[in-house]
């Protein structure tokens, strides 16, 4: 497994990493065992890169973390892991994230996590304004200084969030939806966070599945699967699910993008060597359950970039098929 280095933090990590959020909450029913088996098998892939939230299962997904890493064969302090806090404000506001709300959900990550520093704490996509107070930011400063997080950083929804969000020098990290049916990051976003030395953590590479091929459109999803209840929009942001394309059309797309996977790996892999590709990104962060999926998320790792011809074929797919419908929006 191949490292990239996470922006000026200077924390090697691996190109593939695991998101947890499946393992929490919002993907249909996942068991205790399912979730842990999942972390297991990403260590055992030889990844050491895990993505967590304190709202995944409302702290589930830290806590099977915690769990896994006290039993397995690995040294606890050679894997990351970055968490995320502020969605569990209710209201969700801008007023919200003042220092000792965010003091309060780092206290409880540490306890879920077991660590008595977060390595890596992002703030959750929060409201626009909150990127435009700088009193958020030095509030973690603040937390920094008093040892509760080593690094932090922002998972966003939108680039000009981003954009704004690295204007503050102790942001170290941008976690942001980056995949071929999402491509707007690729333009000024990756330019601005190489020349200030960002980290990059690309989520929903897969675009919540679409992007694996499995889908069609009679597939069916759980009443409490987020691809179910969420694709207006209505519990969270529209992005987060199909990477905010209407589902037809995603579906459409998918069949366009068919023809251009090499019989050498999946559409999955294909999809995350293309995210790969781009050197501005850090890590990949992937979410499953199933233990084959896993491995083979990992071994994209060890693959060699997809061919310009490729790369072309995908830029023209999202121009004719996927541009107007989420390019301006995110």
């Amino acid at each position: 497994m191949r490292h990239r280095t996470l922006g000026s933090t200077d924390i090697p990590v691996t190109e593939i990493g695991l998101g947890t959020w499946e393992i929490g909450g919002d993907w249909g029913n996942v068991s205790e065992q399912e979730g842990m088996e999942a972390v297991t098998t990403a260590l055992d892939s030889g990844i050491d890169f895990l993505d967590t939230a304190d709202v995944y299962g409302d702290g589930r997904s830290e806590r099977l973390i915690r769990r896994v890493l006290d039993t397995a064969d690995v040294d606890p302090e050679s894997i990351t892991i970055a968490t995320k806090a502020g969605r569990r404000l209710d209201p969700h506001t801008a007023d919200g994230y003042t220092r000792e709300n965010l003091e309060g959900f780092i206290d409880r990550s540490l306890e879920n996590l077991g660590l008595e520093t977060l390595d890596v704490l992002q703030l959750h996509c929060p409201p626009t304004d909150v990127y435009y107070r700088p009193r958020v930011f030095e509030g973690l400063e603040a937390l920094k200084q008093a040892g509760k997080i080593a690094h932090y950083g922002v998972s966003v929804e939108k680039v000009e969030q981003a954009l704004k969000a690295i204007e503050y020098p102790g942001v170290e990290t941008v976690q942001i939806i980056f995949n071929p049916f999402r491509q707007r990051p690729a333009e000024l976003l990756f330019e601005e966070v190489k020349r200030r030395d960002i980290g990059i953590i690309v989520r929903v590479p897969l675009a919540s599945g679409l992007l694996t091929g499995v889908l069609n459109r009679n597939t069916e999803f759980a009443p409490d699967d987020h691809r179910n209840f969420n694709r207006d929009g209505s519990a969270f942001d529209r992005g987060e699910t199909f990477a905010g394309l209407p589902y037809e059309e995603a579906i459409e797309a998918v069949k366009q993008l068919r023809p251009h996977v090499s019989s050498e790996m999946t559409m999955a892999q294909m999809s995350l060597r293309w995210i790969l590709d781009h050197d501005a990104v850090s890590t990949v962060i992937p979410g499953s359950t199933s233990p084959q999926h896993i491995h083979d998320n990992a071994a994209v790792s060890d693959f060699e970039p997809l061919s310009n011809e490729t790369h072309g074929a995908i830029r023209d797919l999202y121009e004719s098929s996927v541009y107007e419908f989420v390019h301006h929006q995110w």
